[in-house]
């Protein structure tokens, strides 16, 4: 991330005192690719995971510096990952401040009371081989993009039904494909699956989980909300795929594990990732952001397509200064960033879809505008992104949006209670499923699909024309709150299958 900035402060944390220098530690270095990989633009037929390694992994002489690094500074190896381009280590505190040059301390959340380690700075990278010093600093890095009515929701739906609604491709289930689905926090019962599907008449899906620097299925806390939506929606949507939970800590440690175990899993091998957890991205550090995009990078060049929720909070994305930004890892140009939209409908139609906006009822807004951390991508140039706040020529966020408004939400389970809940959380999932059920119907994975959904435009999707953000308006064609538009699924899917064969003009 080339505008990244250095560590911030511990905003709405207290320091509480140095770290013990006794205590145990556990990093991972994140390394550089041997070489470069290059995105699955669909419809090229993606790396094989077998292939990466040798190719695009870690180098083995930089393994062994960094590993004759290691024991010069009195840490000991975890594990060694060459295809993730990690090296997990474990020191004492002091170990970890003499050799990457920080000071490690407590701190409480002001917002919750909980405790976490953190460090004053960057860690200093003690290689050119190295890209990120990740699990220093123990600070959330994410929050979850769901979002609770505030007010009675006018409608609701169930995610069948807006499969529907958005003519998800017929006689297609995801059969033959597996969703991966990243979670930072939360749980799930699984006597609640069971009675959620039963109750849409459908098969309780095929579910595994993965844990990942630590993490687990851990129900309990206000995160089953965000795990049991993307369960529901991906596995109701896609009732034929295999869903696979990989929880992770919520840090950039845990953040970049999840990602990186999903694209590199050779047992699960899934084809999409769902993320709805995110930030501002100006709020991550220089190495977690170079870290966590190398990770996707690494996905879309094995041939997964990543779907990302873009925010609930509008144009500020949550942000306190008032000013425009969009959420980490949406804006990544290797992420399908999924906006929001608010969607009634009558006798099976949609009668109405516009942007999502219900600020003034504290019901939140779909996320959206220009990143000022990555460039304008070249499948963007004729889409006519407006320049970021301060004139950057920016990757415009979202790509393509869903239903997302709480007050048109989603019915779902959650912790033995039937609810609504709405945000551009639900619509990662959504896209996911669709994704899926694509694939199957393609034959192979689409992969990075910007490129095709920008070629083939909103002829494929439908076009949200109306409402605004905040700071950005909706208008035909690509914009700043929906980007391309709403699924539309089996134009689309006709639209890529004459792509594949050669036969699609482009429209934009």
């Amino acid at each position: 991330m080339s505008h990244a900035q250095p560590l911030h402060p511990h905003a709405g944390a207290r320091q509480l005192g140095p770290h013990d220098p006794t205590a145990e530690v556990q990093v991972t270095l994140v390394l550089r690719h041997r070489s470069a990989p290059t995105p699955s633009a669909w419809p090229q037929a993606p790396l094989a995971r077998a292939d990466f390694r040798d190719r695009h992994g870690a180098a083995p002489e930089d393994i062994e510096r960094m590993r004759d690094f290691a024991r010069q500074h009195g840490m000991r190896e975890l594990a060694c990952r060459p295809d993730h381009r990690t090296l997990h280590l474990s020191g004492s505190a002091g170990s970890m401040q003499e050799a990457f040059g920080v000071q490690l301390s407590q701190y409480e959340r002001e917002a919750d009371g909980t405790h976490y380690v953190g460090c004053d700075r960057e860690p200093k990278l003690p290689d050119p081989a190295v890209i990120a010093v990740l699990g220093l600093d123990r600070r959330p890095v994410a929050t979850p993009k769901f979002r609770r009515p505030r007010t009675q929701p006018g409608v609701s739906y169930t995610p069948p039904q807006l499969g529907q609604l958005y003519q998800f491709p017929a006689n297609t289930d995801g059969s033959g494909e597996t969703i991966a689905i990243i979670e930072l926090g939360g749980g799930y019962q699984q006597s609640d699956l069971d009675t959620y599907f039963a109750g849409l008449g459908l098969k309780t899906p095929s579910l595994s989980t993965v844990s990942v620097d630590g993490g687990s299925n851990a129900p309990g806390s206000d995160a089953d909300s965000e795990v049991m939506l993307d369960i529901e929606v991906a596995g109701s949507l896609a009732p034929g795929a295999k869903l696979v939970v990989y929880f992770a800590g919520n840090t950039d440690q845990g953040f970049y594990g999840a990602i990186a175990q999903a694209a590199h899993d050779d047992t699960h091998k899934p084809s999409v990732i769902s993320i709805s957890w995110g930030g501002p991205e100006d709020n991550w550090s220089t190495q977690s952001g170079n870290a966590m995009q190398s990770a996707l990078q690494d996905a879309v060049a094995l041939g997964v397509t990543v779907t990302v929720a873009a925010g609930d909070s509008g144009y500020t994305d949550g942000a306190s200064d008032g000013k425009a930004h969009v959420d980490f890892p949406a804006s990544s140009p290797y992420a399908l960033a999924c906006g929001g939209t608010k969607l009634t409908a009558g006798s099976g139609k949609i009668s109405s879809e516009v942007v999502w906006n219900e600020t003034a009822e504290d019901n939140g807004a779909t996320g959206g505008g220009v990143s000022i951390e990555f460039a304008l991508p070249t499948w963007q140039q004729q889409a006519k992104v407006p320049k970021a706040p301060g004139g950057f020529v920016g990757r415009g966020v979202p790509d393509v949006s869903g239903n997302a408004d709480p007050t048109t939400g989603y019915q779902v389970r959650v912790d033995g209670q039937d609810q609504v809940i709405g945000g551009t959380s639900a619509v990662a999932p959504l896209w996911a499923a669709l994704v899926a059920r694509l694939n199957q119907s393609l034959g192979s994975p689409l992969g990075d699909a910007h490129a095709a959904f920008y070629q083939i435009g909103v002829a494929a999707f439908r076009d949200i024309t109306q409402g605004n953000n905040g700071e950005y308006k909706a208008g035909k064609g690509w914009d700043a709150c929906t980007g391309l538009g709403s699924p539309n699924g089996e134009a689309l899917l006709q639209a890529l299958s004459a792509l594949k064969s050669g036969g699609a003009k482009a429209k934009h």
